[in-house]
């Protein structure tokens, strides 16, 4: 299989702001035609290892690429679309006008009219920045990051703030670009946003890579899967088992969480006769996602 062609990059990267080191020696690359999930807690790297990407910052030490050049080389950014967490835009310009400006930036954008269409945007094309909703001017900041037909887009927490028909519709329209050979650089504290979307995920702690790969390899790193069962046995009683790490209760059922399931079930099977609706499955994302950060030891 030949490696796909490497559009942004961290090569043996670090950055400190004073004491607290942000970013340790951190290799972090985005391909061609993929979206990258970019995870961590609070204080990981993500938005940092993002600010060295595209310039906003310079490393202490190692090198960041973007499209081949350096992360300032305006040629680059030409191909670059941007949605941060926050956003200063002209408070008078209506939606429309601001849309206008972002695309005479780039050498060949997208039609105003579709990037209102494609983003959800058209309903509110008139009304200035000032008068629109926390989640309308994220709408907006969305449109500005696709409309010039970039060939990579770094999504910086950009469902934050909208309702759940704008985020479909902000999934739907990531979808679309992806399918379409645009790359995407997805910072998100959603972790199902992640799992919907993500062809590969990336997990920061304390500045550091702990983990890569595709979302079925995060989460074989876990060995962690759920039980769903309806049975007469208490949910203490299991809670205090061998390889029991959770047990919780719901009208769908008792759901544990082992890191033997094996044993689990046949302790279940042999405790209740009359036990029904047994279902075994992997870990999620979120499983495997709060089991590396746990486990990641300080430095």
């Amino acid at each position: 299989m030949i490696p796909k062609q490497k559009l942004a990059e961290l090569s043996q990267v670090t950055k400190r702001f004073g004491s607290v080191v942000a970013l340790d020696n951190l290799d972090l690359g985005v391909g061609e035609g993929e979206l990258l999930a970019l995870l961590g807690p609070n204080g990981a790297g993500k938005t940092t290892a993002i600010s060295l990407l595209l310039g906003l910052q310079q490393a202490d030490a190692g090198t960041a690429r973007l499209l081949g050049r350096p992360p300032h080389s305006i040629e680059a950014r030409r191909e670059v679309g941007v949605m941060m967490q926050e956003a200063a835009l002209a408070p008078e310009l209506h939606t429309r006008e601001q849309i206008e400006l972002v695309a005479s930036y780039y050498p060949a954008p997208m039609g105003v009219e579709e990037t209102l269409r494609l983003t959800g945007t058209l309903p509110i094309a008139k009304r200035p920045y000032s008068a629109l909703s926390g989640g309308q001017k994220r709408q907006v900041q969305f449109a500005l990051a696709v409309v010039g037909r970039p060939r990579l887009i770094f999504l910086d927490e950009p469902t934050v703030g909208l309702d759940l028909q704008a985020r479909e519709l902000v999934w739907t329209t990531v979808r679309r670009l992806v399918d379409g050979g645009c790359s995407i650089v997805l910072t998100t504290h959603y972790l199902e946003e992640a799992e919907a979307l993500a062809d590969r995920v990336a997990v920061l702690a304390r500045g550091r890579l702990i983990a890569s790969g595709s979302l079925s390899e995060i989460r074989a790193l876990v060995v962690r899967k759920r039980i769903t069962c309806r049975t007469t046995l208490a949910q203490q009683e299991i809670s205090g088992w061998p390889d029991v790490q959770t047990v919780s209760l719901d009208q769908r059922g008792l759901h544990i969480t082992a890191s033997n399931t094996e044993n689990v079930v046949r302790r279940l099977l042999a405790a209740d006769p009359d036990l029904q609706d047994l279902e075994v499955q992997r870990a999620g994302l979120a499983e495997a996602f709060s089991e590396l950060t746990r486990e990641e030891p300080v430095q």
